[in-house]
């Protein structure tokens, strides 16, 4: 499930967001400081064109959701990310169930929450594994390019999903 972050998650965001599994999948490879992490919430808990969801699996807070970019009038888009608690999870055996769980919960959320028309992302052209269940949940891949980001050069792809395309058929 997911449910609004608050400010009693902020510290569990950032120490999952600090885990080398992450930061090898992510345009910022860099250890977010408190600081920067508490700029960032400041920034981000009030903003209407985002939203902050803590993901739940098996009764833990074990991940979060990002909206930005969100256009709620006129053509409804937005983009999204998200990241989880990949120490604990795996620790506990529930890495697969939770990324499939985390991913079915913020599509949904997209399209039947936020009614959006359009989602759309990114992703870093080396994590073949996120590449993969993106396509599997019908993500479509745009043109690659090229970014400077935390002093190395990376390969990030656009991806995007339609409304027309939110079907959850994973069989």
């Amino acid at each position: 499930m997911l449910r609004e972050a608050t400010a009693d998650d902020v510290h569990l965001m950032l120490s999952w967001r600090n885990q080398e599994t992450n930061r090898q999948v992510s345009k910022s490879s860099h250890e977010i400081t408190a600081e920067e992490h508490a700029r960032w919430w400041s920034a981000v808990r009030d903003d209407p064109t985002r939203r902050v969801l803590v993901y739940v699996h098996d009764g833990r807070p074990c991940g979060v959701v990002t909206f930005f970019d969100l256009r709620l009038d006129g053509p409804r888009t937005g983009a999204w990310g998200f990241y989880l608690d990949a120490d604990g999870l795996a620790e506990r055996g529930a890495t697969l169930p939770a990324w499939l769980g985390v991913m079915r919960e913020a599509v949904e959320y997209a399209f039947d929450g936020l009614h959006l028309a359009r989602l759309d992302g990114e992703v870093l052209a080396h994590n073949t594994v996120v590449r993969q269940m993106n396509r599997r949940f019908r993500f479509v891949e745009g043109t690659p390019r090229q970014e400077l980001s935390d002093g190395r050069e990376i390969t990030v792809i656009p991806i995007s999903m339609a409304r027309e395309e939110y079907v959850f058929s994973l069989s």
